[in-house]
């Protein structure tokens, strides 16, 4: 999920700010908070997000490639119709 390093920080500040004070139950209670909002976020890691933007990236390459694959076989059949037909009578 993120960065473990960023709730230490938040713990670290609110410590500082009450230390030994009643208010270590409200840390520990918005620490828990945050927790369980960021996992109802449905979040991903940086690195994930840089793999799947790499597999989309290969994706619309091979995506290109293939419309214009499908074009050239496309212009192929219509030259072979073409060819294929016989004269129009006028």
């Amino acid at each position: 999920m993120l960065n473990a390093k960023i709730f230490e920080d938040i713990s670290a500040k609110l410590s500082e700010a009450v230390n030994n004070s009643p208010a270590k139950d409200i840390e520990k209670n918005m620490r828990a908070l945050l927790t369980q909002g960021f996992t109802k976020l449905d979040l991903v890691t940086r690195e994930e997000f840089d793999i799947q933007a790499q597999v989309l990236s290969r994706a619309r390459e091979q995506l290109t490639a293939l419309e214009a694959r499908v074009g050239e076989l496309e212009a192929l059949r219509d030259a072979v119709q073409t060819a294929g037909s016989p004269p129009a009578r006028g």
